[in-house]
């Protein structure tokens, strides 16, 4: 995983906000910390059974990298970007009927930013690094191992990095 530093010199990094930007730190910060304990956890285990919370801060800092994105290529209006109804994963979902995509956020990426490969990375890590992280079921055990938590986020910096390059961002 990327440290501070290293992301702090990607040409995206003045666009997220400083909000943003120690949601991302605080990520990176928590992987760090935790890939160096070497002390017994509660009830004496060497691991959490779920390394989830090291995602969190990063699917959050998404989520406004996301909405920020979409408001600025004028996806998304100003009631949209500022309101609490609109939702990344309609906007982004493919499977969903085209006219059941929320604004169509999918269809204009594709549109705007290159074809459909950077729609399908969004929605590919909106799905696994923030729905998948954050929900549970029944019958399905989404638990996260730390390595799984780090490719996570690598995968949520993949997705801006890419956006960024292929949505002519300045």
């Amino acid at each position: 995983m990327e440290t501070i530093e290293q992301l702090e010199k990607r040409p995206w990094w003045g666009y997220l906000g400083s909000d943003l930007q120690k949601l991302l730190a605080t990520s990176e910060f928590i992987y760090r910390a935790v890939e160096s304990w070497g002390v017994d956890l509660p009830g004496g285990k060497r691991e959490f059974s779920d390394y989830s919370f090291v995602v969190f801060p990063a699917a959050k800092a998404y989520e406004g990298f996301l909405k920020k994105l979409f408001f600025d290529l004028n996806f998304i209006t100003e009631e949209d970007y500022y309101g609490k109804h609109f939702r990344i994963g309609k906007a982004l979902n493919p499977s969903l009927p085209k006219e059941l995509r929320r604004v169509g956020v999918y269809d204009k990426i594709v549109q705007h930013c290159q074809g459909e490969g950077l729609a399908e990375k969004l929605w590919d890590a909106w799905r696994l690094s923030r729905n998948l992280t954050f929900h549970w079921f029944p019958n399905e055990k989404n638990a996260v191992t730390l390595p799984e938590a780090g490719e996570r986020v690598e995968m949520i910096i993949d997705a801006i990095d890419q956006s960024f390059k292929e949505c002519n961002i300045k």
